[in-house]
């Protein structure tokens, strides 16, 4: 999807950004051991630091909540959560996440009220085996400066539930002893305290020993008095951006660790042009700018590791909107840096509004974060879609069929200025399609194997040094266009990321073609390692440049490149030059298992073994939003009320390469078909060909033939 809101962590990004760099999810290999088992080791990871995933989520919902619970324990309270609890197991729902209270530090008066209204609904949910997951942002307090900000929080932001303090108030508010405005990041500019503009809240420091302790015992606290089975910790970020933190704690550590001063602010060799937007702010020619980018990151990965050995056994996971743009640089946001402190993985993924339905572009942090999520023990990878409506909650659900991952449906009627007349529960707008899988036999992502003919590399070391090439494009414009054209030709594919392009075997394992495409920064380990894979036969589609610099963003004497040799690399242009893969595939030198010759090639195609039989997957890349006639988001955009297609010919028929992709019976089956099934016409031409016969008409969203 493109964008949920204008002010959503995407739109964070968009609105102060004037690059046009948008943010934007998830998980490949089965998981060797069944749930239940609160540890998990995979390849690669050790006993005792691998993920803890004693359960395993396939249908989330929120569990939304608003001021009036903080009543608990008045009757009314307590039977709306009955009566809820109950729905949720109506609807299928295995998983509740709490949603709401969100801006925590906030509430630090009413905890004891809170807590025992949490705890209510985790016994209650715990009746029908429901899971229920805390979801939370700890590190800020909503803090308008003036009327013109409290009323725009009033507008944008009313899912947090807001009770913040007064001005007066907020001077003496605490927790724990601590006091929230000495525990604030410092801003660089006037010493003030650290703001996130977007989001009207004043940020705490994750160096601030005071907030850490804080945090710690809250969760200690938490722990106690509510029975949750997990824990989602937000914003593990600093939306207040490059503009902090100028505390002692952080000069003290950046002095320490790294051996550098904070230049005053204004130092262009150090900040760049800060004329410019605060995310396009940064001198990354200087190593000093790299590593204060380095430290920053480093600081939240500390904080998330104090959360984790805090909670223990428990799952934890945190939200990252996206993983790939150098822009995320500016707010901390990198998933890859925590990941090997987190249980369960997440992203938000559609929106509310019409743009919801442009879903290609997503596919890239889709795959991206399954790979994390893979080589993190094989954890759960799961992918949260926000709706109002009926048909945006099916989008989304089928969205996470696609891709193999968890469903977490989440309604946003509180994201708008008011509630539409109507607008559903979450529950009832995800009720029928969980109700449809479960009947028609539900396909457990944790053994969904997706058949994989090409590995794109998303080499990290090019965002942390904020690499672009002479085209101005950065490495991750080339690694989307890639993405939206291997869905486009229907070439299953996987990413490959840092640490494993160095790891020749690993290289080596893998029997598809690498793709690498301006990868400016490249580590000598990597280098020796793509070399090795090479040399052992292996094959790689270079498009320049390639190793101008080294991981740390040291310009190289001369580019790798030219040392770089093997039968088997195929130079070929940028992927942002115009449809490189059908070149590809026209010279013979991509030859896809899944080969369209018939009927609308507007459906994407997707393979997916489960337990030996192969599944696959059709969603439609060209919906027609149906806009409400009258509700619009904050952006300006209209709410999403249907979803049209515009495909023609839905008779399809593809070239099946059955080495790999092995054909058994399959039928054609959709919540939009209900209970129909569709026969699937397998004509076998050879021992290792057939022609595959498929009709999806009566679908205009998703389909599985399985």
């Amino acid at each position: 999807m493109k964008h949920k809101e204008e002010n959503s962590r995407r739109a964070f990004i968009r609105t102060i950004s004037l690059t046009g760099l948008g943010m934007g999810v998830v998980h490949s290999l089965p998981l060797s051991a069944v749930a239940g088992q609160s540890l998990i080791i995979a390849p690669g990871t050790h006993a005792g630091i691998g993920p803890d995933i004693p359960f395993v989520p396939k249908r989330l919902g929120s569990w939304w909540c608003t001021l009036e619970d903080l009543l608990w324990s008045q009757k009314k309270i307590t039977d709306k959560i009955k009566r809820r609890a109950a729905a949720f197991a109506e609807a299928d729902i295995d998983t509740a996440v709490s949603y709401g209270f969100h801006i925590r530090f906030d509430f630090a008066n009413y905890f004891g009220q809170l807590h025992g209204y949490l705890a209510e609904v985790c016994n209650e949910l715990h009746k029908y085996n429901i899971k229920f997951i805390e979801h939370y942002s700890c590190n800020h307090v909503e803090r308008p400066r003036g009327e013109a900000e409290f009323k725009k929080l009033h507008r944008t932001q009313r899912h947090h539930t807001l009770l913040f303090h007064d001005p007066k108030a907020a001077a003496h508010a605490q927790y724990e002893g601590h006091l929230f405005q000495d525990i604030c990041e410092v801003d660089l500019r006037d010493g003030s305290r650290g703001y996130a503009l977007q989001y009207q809240m004043e940020t705490f420091c994750h160096n601030n020993p005071g907030f850490l302790d804080m945090h710690r015992k809250y969760l200690q606290r938490l722990e106690k008095e509510v029975s949750f089975d997990g824990y989602q910790v937000d914003d593990m970020c600093n939306y207040a951006g490059l503009a902090t933190c100028g505390c002692k704690y952080c000069r003290d550590r950046f002095k320490k660790d790294y051996g550098h001063v904070i230049p005053p602010f204004g130092d262009k060799s150090f900040w760049g042009d800060t004329k410019k937007p605060m995310l396009q702010w940064g001198n990354y020619e200087n190593p000093v700018f790299r590593d204060w980018l380095k430290m920053k990151d480093d600081s939240v990965a500390d904080h998330v590791k104090l959360v984790k050995e805090t909670v223990g056994k428990k799952p934890l996971m945190t939200c990252c909107s996206s993983t790939g743009p150098v822009s995320l640089n500016a707010i901390s946001l990198n998933l890859e840096r925590i990941a090997q402190h987190v249980d369960f993985f997440m992203l938000e993924n559609v929106g509310t509004n019409i743009k919801s339905v442009n879903w290609v572009e997503k596919d890239a942090e889709a795959l991206q974060q399954k790979d994390i999520a893979a080589k993190r023990g094989n954890s759960p990878t799961i992918a949260l879609s926000y709706t109002i409506y009926e048909e945006g909650a099916y989008l989304g659900w089928g969205l996470a069929r696609f891709w193999g991952v968890a469903n977490w449906a989440s309604t946003m009627q509180y994201r708008l200025v008011e509630d539409p007349v109507d607008s559903l529960e979450m529950e009832d707008a995800i009720r029928d399609v969980n109700n449809w899988e479960m009947k028609h036999g539900p396909l457990d992502f944790m053994e969904g194997k997706d058949l994989v003919e090409v590995r794109l590399v998303n080499n990290s070391y090019n965002r942390a040094n904020g690499w672009r090439g002479t085209d101005g494009k950065e490495h991750w414009h080339k690694v989307k266009e890639w993405s939206e054209q291997f869905v486009a030709n229907n070439i299953g594919y996987r990413f490959l990321r840092a640490e494993e392009l160095a790891d020749a075997a690993a290289l080596q394992a893998g029997k598809t073609p690498l793709v690498l495409d301006s990868m400016g920064c490249v580590s000598d380990a990597q280098f020796k390692a793509i070399q090795q894979y090479l040399a052992a036969g292996g094959k790689a589609f270079l498009a320049l440049p390639f190793g101008t610099h080294d991981e740390k963003g040291n310009k190289r004497s001369k580019p790798l490149s030219g040392e770089l040799k093997g039968k088997g690399l195929q130079i070929v242009e940028t992927a942002t030059s115009g449809p490189v893969v059908e070149t590809l595939i026209k010279k013979g030198w991509l030859k896809p298992a899944v080969l369209q010759t018939g009927g609308d090639k507007r459906w994407a195609v997707r393979c997916r073994d489960h337990k030996g039989k192969m599944i696959l997957h059709f969603m439609n890349t060209d919906m027609v939003a149906v806009p409400h006639e009258t509700i619009r988001d904050m952006g300006n955009s209209p709410i999403l009320l249907h979803i049209g297609a515009n495909m023609r010919n839905n008779a399809l028929v593809f070239e099946v390469d059955t080495r790999k992709v092995p054909l058994t019976a399959l039928n054609i089956l959709s919540p939009e078909l209900k209970d129909r099934k569709v026969p699937v016409e397998i004509i076998r031409k050879s021992k290792n060909s057939a022609t595959l016969k498929v009709s999806l008409d009566g679908v205009k969203v998703y389909a599985v033939a399985q």
